[in-house]
């Protein structure tokens, strides 16, 4: 016999569970006491509960599997709502356990109790409350089925803390493994007949589930077809952004030049992704529901066809195991394509010249420097951002799960994540990038790298400002700044009062040792680099995005 503290946690090191991410809580003692004996667990105590859900949704994206995460009922559950709310966007599989009142207290608002299905149900693929710690290890089996089927996602699990005190003897689950999902033999077919009809065939390529070896297929398959190749906001790892046919991303600030190609393309072959209103532009650059251009889709949740768009040919199918499929097809002798194709890979070539920056420090030559200093495997981790900008521009991605970052947007995500990417791979170098906004929301978790000594190298992009809503209000209320500039600490102060040592960045050619001497360190480091507020963004200084503004309301052309 075991109480359902012990049961919960023997299920989940029958699932593989080796990390697991937490803020204490009575609420859920027994959990806490059944991993003091349980090695094989190593619980990473964080600071937050936005933090540890972040850290766990980080590791469901690097790992495949779900990120596990315990917070108490109440605060700690609204807390950690945001790494459901980014592991629901991002197609990411999360577990989040949350303690809850005792069984005979449910709906009577004991202390601290939330309803667990109106606050996940909508934000979760599955949400449920545990009734015996008899079935606790079916609803661990379960929720591991439910978060990495189909689109992958989060689930929600409430413990009455009474049941983590009760005694059971229930029969072990064994370990859930997702199969993949195969394309019909019909389908590929399909696929190259439309293909092979085309006249400016585009390959757009995200989600999640993709292997190395499916990525490398990808790249094979494009070289040979000379089809180009782009990806989705904060995908970009998904195919090698050195291949000749790979023309950028559908992200914030997209490049003209690509949403040109894909309004210009008779065919689309969209791969793992759902086509939300970023890669689309709001849903114009594709128009909902049948759009202009052949559209093949191909998912690995059948209700995701229609849901916005209806396609030529639905695919039911892991996007990673449909590249593989794909590559074995041959393409035609000539390629009516070739030339539309050789000018998009050229017009990429451009788009990714930087041009000037304002001010001492230089973000171009920046990420030069750490595209230099990084390996192919080697990891970035982004907070959401204009900073964000030019990493996504001009930081070639080569290989899959060295980009780690919210395409949900949510601040507060890259510190976090650069700690859970650098518990996941210690053998590889992690830079952790944010701006001075989101770095604060989650700053106290320096004390969680700091205690267990991740070597990651957190960056404080600082300008004094939310810069992306800066720019947003200088597009539609120029000049009128409100409630976007910020006071913000000494960042090397704060990075030294956790014993963390700290760089100041104050001007471009600064950043080169400082990036070289953490990168020497057994641990930690923090750099701040202190930019421009005229370097709002890659495309736009401050007083352009202003003047644009200014002109256009005037009703002046721009």
């Amino acid at each position: 016999m075991r109480n359902g503290g012990r049961i919960l946690i023997d299920s989940l090191v029958a699932q593989g569970v080796a990390t697991i991410f937490q803020v204490p809580g009575e609420s859920f003692l027994p959990v806490l006491d059944a991993l003091h004996d349980t090695p094989s667990i190593r619980t990473i105590t964080c600071r937050h509960e936005s933090g540890a859900a972040n850290m766990a949704e980080a590791w469901g994206k690097l790992t495949g599997r779900p990120g596990v995460v315990f917070v108490t009922r109440g605060p700690g559950a609204c807390h950690a709502a945001v790494g459901v709310h980014t592991a629901k966007q991002d197609s990411t599989p999360l577990i989040l356990f949350i303690g809850q009142v005792d069984r005979p207290n449910l709906g009577r608002e004991a202390f601290q109790e939330i309803d667990v299905d109106a606050m996940f149900g909508w934000t979760t693929k599955w949400t449920t409350t545990a009734r015996s710690a008899e079935e606790l290890p079916a609803i661990v089996a379960r929720a591991f089925t439910e978060s990495m089927s189909g689109r992958p996602g989060p689930v929600a699990i409430a413990l009455p803390e009474d049941i983590l005190s009760e005694m059971a003897d229930p029969k072990e689950t064994p370990r859930t493994e997702r199969a993949p999902l195969m394309p019909a033999a019909a389908d590929v077919e399909a696929a190259v007949v439309l293909l092979r009809g085309a006249s400016r065939p585009l390959v757009i390529a995200g989600g999640t589930g993709w292997q190395q070896a499916e990525s490398d297929a990808l790249v094979r398959w494009a070289r040979r077809w000379q089809i180009p190749v782009c990806v989705t906001f904060r995908r970009q790892d998904r195919f090698d952004n050195t291949s000749p046919d790979y023309i950028g991303d559908l992200a914030f600030a997209v490049d003209p030049a690509l949403e040109e190609t894909v309004r210009e393309a008779d065919l689309i072959l969209a791969l793992g992704t759902r086509l939300g209103d970023l890669a689309t532009k709001g849903y114009t650059l594709l128009e909902p529901p049948h759009p202009s251009q052949k559209l093949i889709h191909v998912f690995p949740d059948g209700a995701e066809f229609g849901h916005v768009y209806v396609p030529d040919l639905a695919v039911l199918s892991d996007a990673g195991q449909f590249a593989t499929a794909l590559e074995s097809c041959d393409p035609p002798a000539a390629p009516v394509w070739k030339a539309w194709s050789d000018a998009k890979r050229a017009a990429y070539a451009t788009s990714i010249v930087p041009g000037p920056h304002p001010g001492g420090v230089d973000m171009n030559t920046i990420v030069a420097v750490l595209q230099d200093a990084l390996g192919p495997d080697d990891i970035v981790a982004t907070d959401a951002g204009n900073f964000a900008q030019w990493i996504q521009r001009y930081y070639a991605f080569r290989r899959l799960g060295t980009q780690v970052a919210p395409t949900g947007g949510a601040m507060g995500y890259g510190v976090p994540a650069g700690i859970a990417a650098s518990l996941f791979a210690p053998n590889r170098r992690v830079v952790a990038i944010a701006g001075d906004g989101g770095f604060m929301m989650t700053a106290s978790e320096l004390a969680t790298a700091r205690r267990y000594d991740v070597e990651v190298t957190f960056i404080v992009v600082n300008n004094g400002m939310f810069g992306t809503i800066r720019g947003h209000q200088e597009r539609y209320f120029p000049g009128r700044v409100s409630g976007t500039d910020l006071t913000n600490p000494d960042f090397i102060a704060l990075g030294e009062s956790f014993g963390i040592p700290s760089y100041k960045v104050e001007r471009t050619a600064q950043f080169g040792p400082a990036l070289e001497a953490a990168g020497t360190l057994k641990g930690p480091a923090l750099i701040e680099i202190v930019l421009d507020a005229e370097a709002l963004s890659t495309r736009a200084t401050l007083s352009q995005a202003r003047e644009a503004a200014q002109a256009r309301l005037a009703g002046n052309p721009v």
